[in-house]
């Protein structure tokens, strides 16, 4: 999918173009489920035709790294929370580089959907998630965990969720009970001057299918 851009420059992403985003996991996760963490899984599923099996949900541990090699992206990861609005803090506008994972969900590679977000561009130059859209299935996604696994996603879909009419379930619910997923997210569709936001999120779908030790040896 193609992530459209005004043109004249990038821009960081200002808290608007965040607000319908997780505004809405808010709301799913605290007034349509009515529980706490709608995030956690409890039972294993059959993977898509053509990829790989899911692979076991593995213990918590805090995410250090995001590494998706088909985009050169190797990334330190921030914890975030969700600010008195109900938004989640996107990763500091001083480091676009880094990528934001909001620690009120599951740590990624346990079960349940994780969630990491990034910006996509800059005032001068792309962001960590900048063509982000242009990743496809099949292509991997790790990530480096504080107890020193390397838990590997592998892109199952990429979507362009519009603001208007944006459907929280669609975009964060857990596509197979009990799965380990993961879910990478950043600002696209056209950029609107005015309002100074992107009028979509491009959301990646990703799902555990292996883990390593960070040596590389596999698990």
């Amino acid at each position: 999918m193609n992530e459209g851009r005004a043109t004249g420059g990038g821009r960081l992403l200002t808290f608007a173009a965040w607000s319908v985003l997780v505004l809405g996991l808010w709301m799913w996760g605290r007034e349509i489920t009515g529980v706490p963490s709608p995030l956690a899984g409890q039972a294993g599923g059959a993977a898509a035709p053509g990829l790989p099996a899911a692979h076991a949900p593995l213990a918590a541990a805090v995410p250090a790294r995001v590494d998706v090699p088909s985009m050169g992206i190797q990334a330190p990861v921030i914890a975030r929370d969700l600010d008195a609005q109900g938004a989640i803090e996107p990763p500091p506008y001083e480091q676009p580089g880094s990528v934001g994972w909001w620690r009120g969900g599951p740590q990624p590679g346990a079960a349940g959907t994780a969630l990491m977000v990034g910006h996509v561009d800059t005032k001068s130059k792309p962001a960590v998630f900048y063509g982000l859209s242009s990743t496809s299935p099949g292509e991997k996604v790790r990530v480096v965990r504080s107890d020193g696994s390397v838990a590997e996603f592998t892109i199952e879909d990429v979507r362009v969720h519009e603001r208007a009419g944006f459907d929280p379930d669609k975009a964060y619910g857990q596509r197979v009970k009990g799965r380990a997923e993961l879910r990478l997210v950043t600002c696209g569709g056209t950029y609107d001057k005015a309002a100074k936001q992107y009028s979509a999120n491009v959301v990646v779908s990703a799902y555990l299918t292996g883990v390593s030790i960070r040596s590389g040896t596999a698990a």
